[in-house]
């Protein structure tokens, strides 16, 4: 049984501002109800001197979901935008005298909402301000962008955090490698900017042998691809994961997943072992790039 503040328990029982405002002029919607927690988050917010004058939420989730927000809101009311703006998942759940690790997701729900209600209000959205990252976790639709955007303001250091943080990988686990190997790139991000020093695993790199089959099953596959438009090529392999990256008429097309199933089956069959085929995006590609990838 998780263990809850008195202050958590009180904006349960008694949430401040559930409700929708109805002369908002700036609105944030984040999560789904399918993915089990949703929260819109509306503001009323004076023009002149970008101060919130009011607050209010709705959300479907559990108990810290509400907390969380109803706690958000009585924060930021009376704050200008840049002010709000600077609040902090861990600021959420210091106001409500810690939440328990595994509903810290709640309080980066809020967050994330009210980035979204200022992203409106300023005629902005996340998409131009944000680049889309690399879906990781199709359960809870969470991206690599979204990921490090916590494990850095947070200096999470393990998966379990990362979990308990943004509900990735907390469904069906399949993307747990996937998570591990996001995480493992910010943890070095991080030791290189001096946010962190400890957490960063050394890899163990792939064989030669290994390798060279990944390279030699691709190169047979990449003439189809080229004929379409499009191209393939193998960045790196850690652990059971092949990152490949595609470009061309490739980028965007439904039709890419069957040439990344077809890579997978090839290589688990050629390899006698299980192995994920990851296509990974430019930003995440460039970084491979620096640390070393394989050219095929």
């Amino acid at each position: 049984m998780w263990d809850y503040s008195e202050k958590v328990k009180e904006h349960f029982f008694h949430p401040r501002n559930a409700k929708l405002v109805g002369d908002a002029n700036a609105r944030g919607d984040v999560g789904s109800i399918s993915c089990g927690d949703a929260l819109s988050l509306t503001l009323k917010v004076e023009p002149d001197s970008d101060v919130i004058l009011d607050a209010g939420f709705q959300t479907f989730g559990c108990g810290s979901a509400i907390a969380s927000s109803s706690a958000l809101t009585e924060m930021i009311i009376g704050k200008s935008l840049d002010e709000a703006m600077s609040i902090t998942n861990n600021d959420i759940a210091e106001y409500l005298d810690g939440l328990p690790p595994e509903k810290m997701h709640c309080s980066v729900m809020g967050m994330e909402a009210l980035h979204a209600a200022v992203a409106n209000y300023r005629g902005e959205t996340l998409e131009e301000d944000h680049e889309e990252g690399e879906l990781i976790c199709k359960c809870f639709a969470i991206d690599d962008l979204m990921i490090k955007r916590v494990v850095e303001a947070n200096k999470l250091s393990t998966l379990e955090e990362v979990v308990n943080y943004t509900k990735a990988g907390g469904a069906c686990t399949s993307c747990h490698e996937k998570i591990e190997w996001v995480l493992e790139c910010c943890l070095k991000e991080m030791a290189e900017k001096g946010l962190m020093t400890e957490g960063v695993k050394s890899r163990e790199e792939p064989s030669t042998e290994i390798v060279a089959i990944v390279e030699s099953i691709i190169e047979k596959v990449r003439p189809s691809v080229q004929a379409d438009g499009g191209d393939v090529r193998l960045l790196d392999i850690e652990d059971n994961i092949v990152f490949v990256e595609m470009s061309g008429a490739c980028v965007g097309c439904g039709l890419s997943g069957l040439t990344l199933a077809n890579l997978e089956q090839k290589i688990t069959q050629a390899l006698g072992d299980t192995y994920t085929v990851f296509p990974v995006q430019q930003n995440l590609s460039n970084t491979m790039q620096k640390e070393g990838s394989y050219d095929v």
